[in-house]
């Protein structure tokens, strides 16, 4: 009776370890896009009896498997974990692929596999003032419209922090607390709820779908390519957009991508106010399916 109880409580033990480990790949996929592809990866919250399995591991769906376990050194023969194998099979996407979400156009811009549960998407266009509508009062959207409609004029800077539109000694680069951030923020609340992240396009991005890095004496600065799709920088629009470096220590690091493809160096651009924002967001596919 006491050896049955045992093994009972340690099977307890291996599913309660077990659940850790799913609320942990829950954590990363919420603040990463995608499923690890090892526990190692993880941190996990547990403090049950110690639990080591000798054959364990994330399947290509996000499950996992756990098995060969013991429990305090006690071995549980026969029991398992889920279930090793597991295959989740979801659509693929290609860069430069056109995709719908909540009535917004957006491309990919990075190709997710039938193994991956997320994809990247860039939003067609900037965002609009209906959509930023719920950020700013009437009088500001009118103040940071072209002739066309479309957002602008959003400057890099905390207007906390400035003294006044003329005066930016006082401003912040710093893109926690911009005015680009809040506007991402309000904006993926209001029409992107469902996506885990929502940010700008980093240069690293960019360069892989073909900007090609040049240096001289005097500058340095991103430049498209022959292979540079041209909905990258959508030439059909008049407006440039913020990019950033996702790999950097410098907070000013930010970059444009004018409306004729270019990226200049970021150390003229900092405080152009002649700009618009164009999200990037990570979605699941589960949600655009």
């Amino acid at each position: 009776i006491i050896r049955k109880a045992r093994t009972a409580a340690d099977k307890r033990s291996i599913d309660a370890y077990g659940r850790s480990i799913e609320l942990a790949i829950a954590d990363y996929l919420l603040e990463n896009g995608t499923f690890p592809t090892s526990i190692e990866q993880l941190t996990i919250e547990y403090s049950g009896d110690r639990v080591v399995c000798s054959n364990s591991g994330i399947n290509s769906d996000g499950t996992i498997y756990l098995t060969d376990c013991t429990v305090n050194n006690r071995a549980v023969t026969g029991y398992a974990y889920g279930r090793y194998g597991a295959v989740a099979e979801y659509e693929e996407y290609t860069v430069g692929q056109e995709v719908r979400y909540n009535n917004v156009d957006y491309y990919v811009i990075k190709a997710s596999g039938a193994n991956e549960s997320s994809v990247v998407l860039i939003k067609a266009t900037p965002i609009t003032s209906e959509e930023i509508s719920l950020y700013l009062s009437s009088t500001e959207v009118a103040g940071k419209l072209d002739t066309s409609g479309t957002y602008v004029k959003m400057a890099y800077y905390s207007a906390e922090d400035c003294v006044s539109a003329g005066d930016k000694s006082g401003c912040t680069t710093d893109y926690a607390v911009s005015d680009v951030k809040q506007v991402v923020d309000v904006w993926k609340t209001n029409y992107a709820s469902e996506v885990s992240e929502a940010r700008l396009a980093t240069v690293e991005e960019l360069s892989a779908l073909g900007y090609e890095y040049k240096e001289n004496d005097t500058a340095a600065w991103y430049d498209k390519t022959e292979n540079t799709p041209s909905w990258l920088y959508a030439s059909n629009y008049e407006y440039s957009y913020w990019t950033m470096s996702q790999y950097t220590d410098n907070v000013s690091c930010v970059w444009l991508v004018s409306n004729d493809g270019n990226l200049p160096n970021f150390n003229n651009q900092i405080y152009n106010d002649n700009n618009a924002v164009r999200p990037v967001i990570v979605i699941s596919k589960s949600v655009l399916n």
